[in-house]
């Protein structure tokens, strides 16, 4: 279940990934998988080719990549969320939602 974000945000987090783009979508999340785990980024791009350069670019393993059509998305959670965050100037994501 995603929580505390806006309609808003959403509609150009799709936007943005339907143009080709690297977008990114930090929201509150609960998954029992991941005990402890409280915030996910979805990070998406309709490109696969370029979503699978970005997770290799970033270290992580392209075949976690949700291929959901028309919004493809790797799941970034734990300490990599934030250091990517940060890296990419995202701070309004950060500190809106308390990541380490």
């Amino acid at each position: 279940m995603a929580f505390g974000i806006s309609r808003e945000e959403l509609n150009e987090w799709k936007r943005r990934v339907e143009a080709g783009e690297i977008a990114y979508l930090t929201h509150y999340w609960i998954e029992p998988r991941f005990p402890g785990i409280t915030t996910v980024t979805k990070v998406g791009c309709s490109r696969l080719e370029k979503l699978s350069a970005w997770c290799i670019d970033n270290g992580l393993p392209p075949r976690y990549i949700h291929r959901r059509s028309p919004f493809p998305h790797f799941d970034l959670i734990g300490p990599k969320q934030g250091e990517i965050l940060r890296r990419e100037g995202l701070w309004e994501q950060v500190e809106r939602f308390g990541i380490q």
